[in-house]
Parts: C-alpha cells; sequence; structure tokens
C-alpha cells in the first residue's frame, strides 16, 4: 500500500525532517534516514522554510484561494522588490510555492492585468502567448481575422506582439552572472551566484531570478546529482579504544570551535588514488585542517592534526565526531585529539547519516570540484584540490550562513572573543 505523505498520520515524519534539516542535513541525506523520498522531503522543507512547523503539519489540507490584489502584491514583491520566494510566501499567507511561481511568471509576462481573473474564473492568458498561439493555428490555414476576434487581439497588438520578443532577465547582470557561474570547471549553482550579486555587487535580486536568467543564457550546474563515485571504507573492527555518539546526529552549532567533524575520501584518477583528510567545522561550515595524500595512512592523519593544532583557539574545546575507522581508533589520534581539549564523538557501524555533516561536504567537493575531470599527477591534483579548499573557506557563500563566506562568519562570531 503507498504511503500517503501528505496525510496527517506523518506529522511526525515532517517534525523529524524539520529536526534534522535544522541539524545540517541535506535532503537526500535526510530522506535516506527516514526512508521517504528526497523529493517528499523537498517539498515538506520548502513549506517549514516558509513557514515554520504550523505550515508544515497544515500539508495534505483543502488548497488555498487567493483573491487579485494578494497574488499582485506577493508577485510585485518577488518580481520587482527582490523578495526571496520563501520569504514572499510567509508574509502573504501562501501556503505552497506552486502559486506564486504561476504569479510570478505571469507578472513578468504581463504585468498585474495577467494576474486578474477572467470572467470564466481563470486567470488571462498574457498578450504574447495569445499572439504566438493566433500565428500558430494561422499557419495550418485558419482564417487570421476569425482568429483574433476569437483571442479579443487587436490586429495591431498581434502584430507588436510578433515583432517584440521577449526581453531577456536583468540583462545589465548577464556578465557578472556568467563570470560567477565560471569560477569553477562545473560551475555553481542559481543560489551561489545569487548571494554573490547580494553580498557583492549590491543587486535586490531574487534566487528563482538568477535561476531564470540562467536557463536563459544556457547555464547548468550539473551539481546534487546521482553519481558512480566509489566510496572508502576505514573500518577494520574494534582495533583500538572506541567512544560513544555523543553528538546523536545533531549537528547544529551556535558558532564556530563547538562541533566538527572529519572523515577520509577517495579520488580514484588516472595517476592513481587520492585521499583528503578534511577537519570541517559544523557552525561555521569552514574545513580548518586537512591533509591530501596518496596514502590513507597514520601520517595523513598526523599532518591534519597538526594543521588542526596550529588553527584552534586555546579557549575551545569542541567535539569531534567520526567514524569507526581504524585511524580514529589508533592510540595515538586519541591522544591528539584529547591533547588539544577535543572530546571525541564516534559513530555507530554502519550508520554514515550519524556523521552526516561531513559526508556531505564530500559530495560537494566531487560534485563541483572532481565531476568529469582528471589529472595526470597527483601534484597537480593537489594544488587544484588545495585552491579549491581556498575556494570553499573564503569565496563560496552559503544560505546556512546568511550569504556570508566560512571565513567571513568565523571573523564575525568570534569578534571579541578572547
Amino acid at each position: 500500500m503507498a504511503l500517503d505523505l501528505r496525510c496527517r498520520h506523518d506529522e511526525s515524519l515532517r517534525l523529524e525532517a524539520a529536526r534534522l534539516h535544522d541539524a545540517g542535513l541535506g535532503r537526500r541525506a535526510i530522506g535516506a534516514a527516514l526512508g521517504v523520498p528526497h523529493e517528499a522531503v523537498r517539498r515538506w522543507l520548502e513549506k517549514y522554510r516558509a513557514g515554520g512547523t504550523e505550515l508544515l503539519l497544515k500539508m495534505g489540507g483543502k488548497q488555498a484561494r487567493y483573491d487579485y490584489e494578494t497574488k499582485v502584491a506577493a508577485a510585485r514583491a518577488v518580481v520587482d522588490g527582490g523578495m526571496a520566494r520563501p520569504e514572499a510566501m510567509e508574509r502573504f499567507g501562501i501556503a505552497s510555492a506552486t502559486p506564486l511561481r504561476q504569479w510570478c511568471r505571469l507578472y513578468r509576462e504581463g504585468g498585474a492585468e495577467a494576474l486578474r481573473p477572467s470572467p470564466e474564473g481563470g486567470a488571462a492568458l498574457p498578450r504574447r502567448e495569445k499572439a504566438l498561439a493566433v500565428a500558430e493555428l494561422s499557419g495550418l490555414g485558419h482564417d487570421l481575422a476569425d482568429l483574433l476576434e476569437a483571442a479579443g487581439l487587436a490586429r495591431s497588438t498581434y502584430y507588436y506582439a510578433l515583432a517584440h520578443p521577449k526581453a531577456p532577465t536583468r540583462p545589465e547582470l548577464r556578465d557578472r552572472v556568467a563570470e560567477i557561474f565560471g569560477r569553477l570547471p562545473n560551475g555553481v549553482g542559481h543560489r551561489q551566484v545569487a548571494m554573490e550579486l547580494r553580498a557583492v555587487d549590491g543587486a535586490r535580486i531574487a534566487d528563482k531570478t538568477v535561476l531564470k536568467m540562467m536557463r536563459e543564457m544556457g547555464l547548468r550546474c550539473g551539481i546534487r546529482r546521482e553519481t558512480d563515485y566509489h566510496r572508502y571504507n576505514s573500518y577494520r573492527g574494534v582495533v583500538g579504544e572506541t567512544f560513544e555518539n555523543v553528538l546523536g546526529r545533531d549537528f547544529s552549532a551556535d558558532g564556530p570551535w563547538q562541533k566538527m567533524g572529519t572523515d577520509v575520501t577517495e579520488f580514484r584518477l588516472s595517476f592513481g588514488k587520492a585521499y583528503l583528510a578534511p577537519v570541517y567545522d559544523f557552525g561555521s561550515k569552514e574545513i580548518v585542517a586537512h591533509s591530501i595524500s596518496e596514502h590513507p595512512d597514520l601520517e595523513q592523519q598526523r599532518e591534519m592534526l597538526s594543521m588542526l593544532a596550529e588553527a584552534k583557539p586555546g579557549w575551545a574545546s569542541p567535539v569531534m565526531q567520526t567514524d569507526m575507522g581504524w585511524q580514529y581508533q589508533h592510540a595515538e589520534f586519541v591522544a591528539a585529539l584529547e591533547g588539544m581539549g577535543i572530546a571525541q564523538s564516534m559513530s555507530r557501524k554502519g550508520n554514515c547519516i550519524d556523521n552526516g555533516a561531513t559526508e556531505q561536504v564530500f559530495g560537494h567537493i566531487k560534485d563541483e570540484f572532481l565531476r568529469g575531470r582528471d589529472w595526470d599527477t597527483f601534484e597537480e591534483f593537489k594544488a587544484d584540490l588545495e585552491a579549491y579548499i581556498h575556494h570553499w573557506n573564503h569565496v563560496r557563500r552559503q544560505v546556512r550562513l546568511k550569504g556570508l563566506t566560512p571565513a567571513e562568519f568565523r571573523s564575525q562570531a568570534l569578534r571579541g572573543v578572547a
């Protein structure tokens, strides 16, 4: 029997999805943890971000109806005012993103009049769309005069609409959009572009407007899709000291140097294999230490721990989440963390979601940096990966950091902290 993900008896699942989202997990990780399709999780989180728990729990109810004034005000705020769609949904009490998306499209094409209900109760079709439909039917042999009368179009309006194709969206920003998109070999997503335009250029523009621009320009970011990447597994059984799962999948942190995670990921390339061992700060989203090596051995962990010791403030006493890999059970690794005042938290065997925040970083790295690329030598690969990590920390803006880069967030958060 199919599960209706909108029904009231699934309220607990939706609430758990919201909790995991607040803890830092993405929709795919949440879907895997709860055993529901990630597209269902996407819809839940869209509701949750727009209206919180109250709107999330109203899913599946009777579809809301909105008056003309609300449609125009919401569309105008998003299209002309640059308001983000979730913010508009919350401000104007709109329960779903689907109608708002349609209102914005109609408003861009025909202004406020395009949203005015027709006598039959539906939305009026924009004049340009009517003209294109008339032109298509006229080409099939139908009389133009009859078609224009049926469509309610004057002949002059018809020819004007055909002679004036739709103008591109925000043409003054196209060069900047192309420049930002081209910073990485596989491009960057529309949210990254939008945050950069707002933070650096001072542009008032919504995320979806940037998405529309990118589609018009033929810019498509092929990230966060299914991959055939190989997962490196360092588990060798219980070979040293193990620890309780202290964090318990709660990756939320108020600031930097509170909760961190580390793991090892593998890259298979023409020259052989390479391994990255980062330390990821759950609060600032920064890669605070890392080691890139051809061998996932103890020496790599020593290099990473040395970099971590240099970066960690003396006052900080964070918790470090690891899996049960042999490296993290090793006496030298355990002693190093203890010496730095870092408490160790260890995932349960076979539960990658227990360290989901770090795993998610690996997904971004392989999608944004690795996809479709290869290197002839380890040295070239290492130099490019080092450059990407710098990009991650100092250039790549993040929605969860309110449009700041990890380095900017850390600097602001620690201002005045002794």
